[in-house]
């Protein structure tokens, strides 16, 4: 799919000082950071066993390479890696297997699942399926927050 872009400053708070780090050791930071996203990732339930993780610093993009189970998981492991404070874009472009156009919806203030799946399907009460395609990462489809990027599943 390539670059997906994300909003910087919603997601996970995970990079603590990489900031501070990066000007000091830009590599070693760069590989901590790299390092805390696949943690992140993997402490989702998302098997990162085949899974490289990238991060660079200065463009704030994560690299995703090497191969997932299918292609939910790979909607998932992207959406994870992005849903990061700090990470502007994941670049997928190396990640195995090839997916079609996945739809992915950037929460707005005052959104809620069941506004977006009236947005996206035309009906408010088909939300679940959009829970269902962002778990492990959300844990309750109330627990939403402005800036994080869902997978939208295909109409079914």
């Amino acid at each position: 799919m390539g670059l997906l872009s994300f909003i910087k400053e919603a997601g996970e708070k995970l990079l603590g000082h990489a900031d501070a780090q990066a000007a000091e050791d830009p590599n070693a930071a760069n590989q901590t950071a790299a390092d805390a996203i696949k943690n992140y990732i993997n402490s989702q339930g998302l098997d990162t066993s085949n899974l490289t993780v990238a991060f660079d610093g200065a463009s704030r993009t994560v690299t995703l390479s090497g191969s997932v189970a299918d292609l939910d998981t790979k909607a998932k492991v992207k959406v994870a890696a992005g849903n990061v404070q700090g990470v502007a874009g994941v670049n997928d472009d190396g990640l195995q297997p090839d997916d079609p156009q996945v739809r992915y919806h950037d929460v707005k203030p005052g959104d809620t699942l069941s506004a977006i799946a009236k947005e996206v399907y035309g009906d408010a009460n088909k939300y679940p399926a959009i829970f269902e395609a962002n778990k492990p990462m959300l844990s309750s489809p109330d627990r939403i927050y402005p800036g994080q990027k869902l997978v939208i599943p295909p109409q079914s």
